[in-house]
């Protein structure tokens, strides 16, 4: 997964939302967000390849992602695949603090790496490239190759049209698909130095990345409501950026309880 914008307490109705886009090679097998007889109570899509996710929300109300740390072109061949953190929060039942800490402990197991894990009242941030483990305060933000925040041009315009919809009374999961939708490039002059070349940035800069090889494989949006309602979306995309199909689902917390208005 590549970006990830999401707003804690920003809407009066819906203490969490969040959309993320996941970029990977369309070569990679990889199976649409559902819930996984092999882990019962998980919500999320599945890489066929190491067996991981990039996002998953539990039946108890927990959700995590995980993103990779952008370093260059170097090749790391890691002894453990990222996409086991998120669900071994998702199956674990511990703590948000807790489990970042552990993961924190062996965190040179992986290639870079950043993390959110917590529920819909509090939120926690880890990056094996980037200090301690964080409490996310309420607003919006943005994670995507780098660390929390980091103020790349397609974050900050993600964090922009985020701010829009929530300003409205009721925002759909199309809107929110929307939101990270935008493929146009930015400018030379806007864009990160990385170590990937600049030709590289060019095609990475959008939020919705599109190409035959290489692209913004779905758009995961979740939502939960003040009474513990989720509302779990997932939108495919065929090499190209062509739409494959939407998946949607809806359920209640078992943990969340009701929230009081702020």
């Amino acid at each position: 997964m590549c970006l990830i914008v999401f707003a804690r307490n920003s809407h009066p109705d819906y203490p969490l939302v969040v959309v993320a886009n996941r970029d990977e090679f369309h070569g990679r097998a990889t199976s649409q967000a559902h819930w996984w007889q092999e882990h019962p109570g998980v919500l999320a899509g599945q890489d066929l390849q190491a067996g991981g996710t990039w996002m998953g929300v539990s039946k108890s109300g927990h959700w995590s992602a995980v993103t990779n740390y952008r370093e260059g072109l170097r090749e790391e061949n890691p002894p453990r695949s990222r996409g086991e953190l998120p669900l071994g929060y998702l199956c674990d039942g511990q703590l948000p603090e807790t489990y970042l800490a552990e993961v924190s402990r062996r965190g040179q197991e992986y290639a870079g790496f950043s993390m959110l894990a917590g529920d819909v009242h509090q939120l926690f941030y880890f990056s094996n490239r980037g200090g301690q483990i964080q409490a996310v305060p309420d607003g919006i933000h943005t994670l995507s190759n780098h660390v929390l925040n980091t103020p790349w041009p397609k974050a900050e315009l993600a964090r922009l049209k985020l701010g829009k919809v929530l300003r409205g009374v009721e925002p759909s999961v199309e809107e929110l698909l929307a939101v990270l939708a935008d493929h146009q490039p930015f400018d030379d002059h806007e864009l990160p130095v990385t170590g990937i070349g600049i030709e590289l940035e060019r095609v990475l800069s959008p939020p919705f990345i599109v190409g035959d090889e290489y692209g913004t494989r779905s758009t995961t949006v979740l939502m939960v409501d003040r009474q513990g309602l989720c509302i779990y979306a997932e939108r495919s995309f065929l090499p190209g950026g062509i739409p494959g199909p939407l998946a949607l689902y809806e359920f209640q917390a078992l943990s969340s309880g009701h929230l009081a208005r702020s």
